[in-house]
């Protein structure tokens, strides 16, 4: 069956609202370890993780940084209206760029309450510490969200900014006010490069402790960088997979990683969370594409999201990750920066890892897709077994180690 074809519905599940983590626990590595190998299911602590995985594993982290995406605007008559901020007006290369912009910027956004902000109203949000005001207009409407025109008083970056006056962009299904601990906690300790609105969860877990324990092991580390949208948490409401638009994200890959990776095939890669293996799953296609001589839109969307079923191309990972290190060098490039839109569901057949780390997912969501795609059937025992010893769901919650499927049934 072709993804297009998915039902939805297929691939749903019960969860009791008692099982969603409204809270981390008090330490990061003291969360519930699901292990899931070839059917078999053991249990631990990410604590302990490090046992879990061969020794020369390489793990590949995603070190986006959360920006604080909310913003709180007053109108004169002193109503509020929210602003979260989604991504750059495309008059940007990057989001690195509109980030380091001083004084303006132009912002895609959603807005709560929109239809009380009228053509021509300007908003302000005064801050106080630092003092300073953001003002924001409406530049553009679009179905369902806006650019807006973002100016302030000094010579801070669009990044100082809202570091100073947005608040953490808290998943919505946790229904509560992000507080002061939320600033820590929904970040990982290796967050670098800011551009997310949401974090990349499965990386929560992990503490110095932990990396100490990967590095005694003689388990290699590798980080990547995919910034992750507002759209990982858009629900599939289309009846079949056809309908339904993936989200596209940024991507950045600096050349020593791409060699990283490229020796870490040897002995297996194990990706931290499934933002990062939609990044290795997209290099993979990036890669072959060059390879086979086939056009890649780097300046747009170099992955579509169903480019990975219908282009028939045997291309090794190890070509593809060559192809890539030397489209690099002949453009006297040191970083890939792209963005992909590749959705992987049941049917897709995984080029670049042996396991996956991830918390556990809503459901009808394209991130149970990849999972049911890279462990098949057996998703259901694993959040069966989950939820009938007492895992905590979603973005703070517990998680699993999971082999791929592809592999152990070889």
């Amino acid at each position: 069956m072709h993804p297009r074809e998915l039902r939805i519905e297929d691939f749903t599940y019960e969860l009791p609202d008692e099982q969603v983590a409204r809270y981390p626990l008090p330490e990061r590595d003291a969360s519930k370890l699901l292990v899931y190998n070839g059917g078999a299911i053991t249990e631990d602590t990410y604590r302990h993780i490090a046992r879990h995985l061969p020794q020369q594993t390489l793990l590949a982290f995603n070190q986006t940084r959360v920006v604080y995406a909310r913003l709180l605007f007053r109108k004169e008559t002193g109503g509020a209206i929210e602003v979260f901020c989604l991504e750059p007006h495309g008059r940007y290369a990057d989001i690195q760029t509109a980030m380091m912009q001083k004084g303006k910027v132009w912002w895609r956004c959603m807005i709560g309450g929109a239809s009380k902000w009228k053509d021509g109203m300007i908003l302000e949000l005064q801050n106080e510490s630092p003092s300073f005001t953001l003002r924001a207009g409406i530049a553009e409407r679009e179905p369902g969200t806006f650019t807006l025109e973002l100016s302030w008083n000094n010579e801070m970056t669009f990044a100082e900014v809202l570091h100073h006056a947005g608040k953490v962009p808290l998943p919505p299904y946790l229904h509560r006010e992000a507080d002061a601990g939320d600033k820590e906690r929904y970040q990982t300790i290796f967050a670098r490069e800011e551009g997310s609105v949401a974090a990349p969860t499965a990386g929560l877990h992990f503490t110095e402790r932990v990396m100490q324990q990967l590095a005694d092991r003689a388990i290699h580390t590798a980080f990547v960088t995919l910034h992750v949208g507002a759209g990982t948490f858009k629900p599939v409401k289309s009846e079949t997979m056809q309908e339904h638009d993936m989200h596209a994200e940024w991507i950045d890959v600096h050349s020593n990683t791409v060699r990283l990776l490229l020796h870490g095939l040897d002995n297996g890669i194990v990706a931290v969370g499934t933002t990062t293996l939609r990044t290795l799953e997209s290099l993979y296609w990036i890669g072959a594409k060059l390879h086979a001589g086939v056009e890649v839109n780097l300046a747009g969307l170099a992955v579509t999201q169903w480019e990975p079923y219908e282009l028939l191309l045997e291309v090794s990972a190890r070509e593809a990750l060559l192809a890539i290190l030397a489209h690099l060098e002949n453009h006297s490039q040191e970083r890939l920066l792209t963005r992909t839109q590749i959705l992987i569901a049941p049917g897709y057949r995984f080029r670049m890892i042996r396991g996956l780390v991830t918390n556990f997912h809503q459901p009808q969501s394209t991130l149970l897709l990849l999972v049911a795609a890279l462990i098949g059937p057996g998703w259901r025992d694993v959040y069966d077994y989950a939820l009938s010893h007492h895992y905590r769901f979603l973005s703070y919650g517990d998680g699993c180690l999971l082999w791929n499927r592809q592999l152990t049934e070889k």
